[in-house]
């Protein structure tokens, strides 16, 4: 057995981060590592997706601050060789943890969001104060890693951070597992109709993923001929969208229709994948809806799609907040009608193997 790696995030629920580390963890395990995942709160979709090998540690905090003295507990116990983490908050948690309790654990803190856009939307006064307290105390942690070039010049610029100290790495997105689920059934009954198509997206419903531009450039394609919306995911936004779906009468054509296990499947059988966010780190989903093989029309934001889509050749990039450019090219896919057949060197900067080569030269 490796050595012991840990791996810390709040908990498994259904986000794209999670997922991120998730995929990690498994991976890092694969390759024979102890791997650890240490959660604030052991609980959410993705808990019945960690394999018997990763030990799960739940340290059972009411939220992420209140995990510190857990944490530095779990530290001096067990002394991984490595913690991993991810989202700004949890970071400065786990860097603060670590120097607490003294041991010499390597620090990896990850950041997958386009920080300056994020802070343009703060959630609550907490979320104002993070820039400060990622100023102090990124500067500690051994690596600083961004998911995306946009992230990580962004990060630097925001932080007035050197750009050489901050280190990218792709997200591990595309794995065997991800290829066997795209070919399972459907489970909707929206997809066994082939005489209409559907368009689908998948995200949490909160402001960045803008949902509302997609459900409006849905109508303008509606009122030109048959097609079904379907968008997967959960989040505070949903009774917002539920009402603007009823406001433009398309009740019976369009299904948000929650979390679910296998997204790769509807990636797979959909006609065209759309990605409407204002800004993302490094879209995952859109990630493996291109290895999926699927028609992507997505928003140009900061930071991400364009760096997969390698400036529009892998699938259309549209204006930030534009609904009738988004229909037109929504449109135009459905149109056309063929997915395209995707080459594996499109997809390998994502692949588990190459992240985790990646990954272990920063731990070297």
């Amino acid at each position: 057995m490796e050595k012991k790696i840990s791996f810390f995030i709040p908990s498994l629920r259904g986000g794209g981060a999670e997922r991120v580390i998730l995929n990690l963890a498994k991976t890092f395990s694969y390759y024979k590592y102890d791997v650890d995942l240490v959660t604030v709160k052991a609980e959410g979709a993705y808990l019945s997706q960690v394999p018997k090998k990763i030990n799960i540690i739940d340290l059972n905090a009411p939220r992420v601050s209140l995990s510190l003295i857990p944490l530095i507990k779990y530290l001096n116990k067990n002394k991984p060789y490595a913690l991993i983490s991810a989202m700004n908050h949890v970071n400065i948690i786990a860097i603060l943890a670590t120097k607490l309790a003294l041991v010499k654990t390597k620090v990896l803190i990850s950041e997958h969001s386009t920080l300056s856009r994020s802070l343009m939307h703060p959630e609550n006064f907490r979320s104002r104060l993070l820039p400060f307290f990622m100023k102090f105390f990124y500067p500690f942690a051994d690596k600083i890693i961004a998911v995306s070039h946009g992230v990580a010049d962004d990060l630097a610029k925001a932080l007035n951070f050197p750009r050489s100290k901050i280190e990218v790495i792709y997200n591990p997105v595309v794995s065997d597992e991800l290829f066997e689920k795209a070919n399972q059934e459907v489970d909707h009954p929206w997809f066994k109709d082939s005489q209409c198509p559907v368009i689908l997206a998948v995200g949490r419903l909160t402001e960045a993923k803008d949902f509302p531009t997609l459900i409006r450039a849905f109508h303008y394609v509606r009122q030109k001929r048959k097609a079904k919306l379907v968008i997967l995911g959960e989040g505070e936004k949903r009774a917002e969208l539920i009402n603007l779906v009823k406001k433009l009468g398309l009740d019976n054509d369009v299904d948000i229709a929650g979390f679910v296990e296998n997204p790769y499947s509807y990636m797979k059988g959909c006609s065209v994948f759309v990605l409407s966010s204002k800004w993302e780190g490094l879209p995952t989903v859109l990630v493996e809806a291109l290895a999926c093989g699927a028609n992507i029309v997505a928003t140009d934001c900061p930071s991400g799609p364009r760096e997969i889509l390698k400036n529009g050749e892998y699938g259309s990039l549209v204006n930030v907040g534009d609904e009738k450019a988004l229909a037109r090219e929504i449109f135009k896919k459905l149109e056309d009608g063929q997915n395209k057949k995707i080459l594996k060197e499109v997809y390998k900067p994502f692949t588990n193997e190459t992240v985790f080569k990646n990954y272990l030269k920063l731990l070297i």
